[in-house]
């Protein structure tokens, strides 16, 4: 599928950092679309990618900058521009673009946004890389039980917003208001939210839109304000048995892998850089069983 980013930049409507597009590992689209309930008449995309900065930005040590002296180096975390209107497609986009280094992290921490990205349905891709494809195969290192958290308090800030007024809502969102008495697209957020983190425990991946007729049911104002903070009650009960679980009934582990995590990174940054040479030291095996040794004498002092 073609790469909308281009397309807007060809056209002039967005003006990212001249290196960003050529450097682009990964574009897609997310929300109701990646969730199976898009509706005929949704005019607007939310359009993800990631982008790999120039070797500098990311090792800023290459060009000679020291942590605290001087001006800050350049770096970079993300690109953002939204209500970017296209008039060939009569589409409205939101864009956003992280840098590989940010993505890992937040994924790491396992924000809800974030994850979705290595999980999303092909179809929503709109361009791939090997670099997106390898970060894909290892996603399972990306997973711990904190994504309960994260999950559960994005959900409970939808369902506190539930049925206020928002001045900054469309339109179309204050009449779904007026004639449900609630916000139908912060609730399927909220039940949708806490099914992805319930796929996350149970099996360890997820579908987003494997609850599609669900979602679909709520943006229709098939469920009740009151169903749905029930729902949500039940649903969090249910949650925290599974995060209390112990390791044989639930896989996830209590923390990320850092360390192996950092070395998917790494690779993912030698497949683009074709050499870090000098960028990171790597302890060769004797400083890393020094290193062991130093933990152990320090626990044992203790």
């Amino acid at each position: 599928m073609a790469s909308v980013l281009r397309r807007l930049i060809k056209k002039d409507l967005i003006h990212p950092p001249p290196w960003l597009i050529d450097n682009l590992m990964f574009e897609g689209v997310i929300g109701s679309k990646a969730y199976g309930c898009n509706e005929p008449g949704d005019a607007d995309e939310d359009i993800v990618g990631m982008t790999i900065p120039p070797k500098g930005m990311v090792f800023p040590h290459l060009e000679g900058h020291i942590p605290g002296f001087g001006k800050n180096p350049p770096s970079f975390e993300s690109y953002q521009q939204h209500h970017i209107f296209f008039p060939e497609t009569q589409m409205q986009y939101d864009i956003t673009v992280y840098g590989i280094v940010k993505l890992f992290q937040l994924c790491m921490d396992n924000n809800p946004n974030m994850l979705e990205l290595l999980f999303l349905p092909k179809r929503c891709v709109y361009h791939s890389s090997l670099i997106y494809e390898h970060i894909r195969k290892h996603r399972s290192l990306f997973l711990h039980r904190g994504c309960y958290d994260k999950f559960r308090g994005y959900a409970s800030s939808q369902l506190s917003k539930l049925d206020k007024p928002g001045d900054k809502r469309s339109e179309r969102r204050q009449e779904t208001v007026k004639k449900y008495g609630y916000d139908t697209k912060f609730a399927y957020h909220i039940v949708r939210l806490m099914l992805e983190c319930e796929q996350l425990y149970t099996h360890q991946t997820m579908r987003l839109d494997k609850h599609r007729e669900i979602y679909k049911a709520i943006r229709k104002g098939e469920w009740s304000k009151e169903k749905i903070r029930e729902w949500f009650d039940e649903k969090e009960r249910t949650m925290e048995r599974l995060y209390l679980a112990p390791p044989e009934e639930v896989a996830l582990p209590k923390y990320p892998d850092a360390d192996a995590i950092k070395q998917v990174l790494i690779e993912c940054l030698e497949m683009h850089y074709t050499t870090l040479g000098n960028a990171i030291v790597r302890p060769d095996a004797a400083q890393l069983i020094l290193n062991e040794l130093q933990d152990i004498v320090h626990r044992y002092k203790e």
